[in-house]
């Protein structure tokens, strides 16, 4: 049975749409909260964060209201990375964790995640309940008036969420004598992240953190790392880290101004963790990671699994085969051993660690030579149409052309109105016509 309404990585849409709207956030909090309330836990406790969207201000009243009316008391923390509101679900022992987020979108998305009392993504399964009890009568979940929920603000969050990263390091890790770039993408990162590293001790010049509300993602984060790519280059940084919307992506550029995806973060960190005898199983990726690193990681004696593309299956993949590594090529990279989910913000701590002696960044990255890939997003008012006829033959005869050189992978986007089309080969020419034939058919 499919979802009717959280997708790959929770709830996503256009404000004041059909699902991103207050009427249906209060039904969210209700139902969400109707559910977690059930489980029996001693303190009902639900507690949010968000990005720097201006929609939250109306989103985020709408949510807590549901909550309190379900009978949970509620603590907002504001904005703050969403691993940072994984984290602090399961160290103030709440029942519930709900970020509201549109990640990478633009600022007329939002959306929202939850995360149980683990700090894990809820599975297809509990959220196929919530959505249930989304549908039901509203008066069928409501609490007693004495029983409703106590609503309280908490300042404290981000320092908190800094020094629950710093502690996963020695005491002595500092980053003296480093300059590095970091872009916030005007995001939930915007405080969290200049603070931590300019409280290690590194020079900072810091890139989109001046939120409007309006300006999240747009032209910065990790979506546009030139933004980085150009200010390592200007200010001869060694380091360049970029953010996106919620800060659980991150793009980084070494200090000779190559950009480094999530597929070469994962390499590097793969081979160090190895080495060090930290890596557990082998690595997860997902179905758009690059064919290069699959192959890197076999020679490096490294198993490698392939999981469907969210965060949240890389980590249920993890979870199963007791992996503690795995991630995407867009820079959701989840380190096991500290983390339930993507964070920006605690892969650079990593990575910094690693280089913080030799201060070449390139020398830790570019473990592989990528395999030429081609992704197009193409924007389409129902994504059903993959299963039409003729859309698969496209995709048969594009597969046909490129059997034996490389391969295609079509799907729907679970966060937005489109499809992509990815295929990779070292034939480049071969390669561009596959996606063409597609493309077209689906345009």
């Amino acid at each position: 049975m499919t979802k009717k309404y959280f997708g790959t990585d929770g709830i996503r849409g256009a404000i004041n749409s059909k699902n991103i709207n207050g009427e249906m956030f209060f039904k969210f909090g209700l139902a969400s909260g109707t559910y977690f309330k059930s489980q029996k836990k001693k303190k009902q406790i639900a507690i949010i964060a968000k990005d720097t969207r201006l929609s939250g201000y109306t989103l985020e009243p709408a949510l807590v209201s549901g909550l309190a009316s379900a009978g949970m008391h509620v603590y907002t923390l504001g904005p703050l990375p969403t691993n940072g509101l994984a984290m602090l679900t399961k160290v103030m022992k709440a029942n519930m964790g709900i970020m509201i987020t549109a990640s990478h979108n633009p600022h007329h998305d939002n959306g929202l995640k939850l995360f149980g009392p683990d700090g894990m993504k809820l599975s297809d399964k509990i959220e196929k309940k919530i959505e249930k009890l989304i549908d039901k009568k509203i008066n069928k979940n409501l609490s007693n008036p004495e029983n409703l929920g106590r609503v309280k603000r908490l300042e404290s969050g981000t320092n908190d969420y800094v020094k629950i990263l710093r502690k996963n390091f020695t005491k002595d890790f500092n980053l003296k004598g480093l300059k590095i770039v970091i872009d916030c993408a005007n995001g939930a990162g915007y405080k969290a992240g200049p603070e931590l590293l300019r409280s290690l001790g590194a020079k900072v010049i810091a890139i989109g953190v001046k939120p409007n509300g309006l300006n999240i993602n747009k032209n910065c984060g990790s979506t546009f790392p030139r933004n980085i790519r150009n200010a390592v280059k200007r200010y001869k940084a060694h380091l360049g880290i970029s953010l996106d919307g919620d800060a659980d992506r991150i793009i980084m550029c070494d200090e000779s101004s190559n950009i480094i995806d999530g597929d070469q973060i994962i390499a590097a960190l793969a081979t160090r963790w190895k080495n060090k005898k930290m890596l557990k199983g082998g690595v997860v990726g997902t179905l758009m990671s690059n064919y290069s690193l699959e192959k890197f990681l076999k020679y490096k004696k490294i198993k490698f699994i392939r999981a469907n593309v969210g965060d949240r299956y890389v980590k249920e993949k993890m979870k199963k085969n007791n992996f503690n590594l795995g991630g995407e090529q867009s820079g959701h990279i989840i380190l096991g051993k500290f983390a339930t989910t993507g964070d920006g913000l605690l892969v650079a701590l990593e990575v910094l660690y690693a280089i913080r002696k030799q201060k070449k960044a390139s020398q830790f990255f570019n473990k592989f030579k990528k395999t030429p890939q081609i992704l197009k997003n193409i924007e389409v008012k129902d994504r059903s149409i993959v299963n039409k006829l003729e859309v698969k033959k496209s995709i048969q005869a594009a597969e046909k052309l490129m059997k034996g050189h490389g391969r295609i992978l079509v799907r729907k986007s679970g966060t937005e109105s489109k499809i992509r089309v990815m295929g990779e080969s070292t034939n480049k020419k071969l390669l561009t016509k596959c996606i063409n034939i597609i493309s077209k058919k689906i345009k």
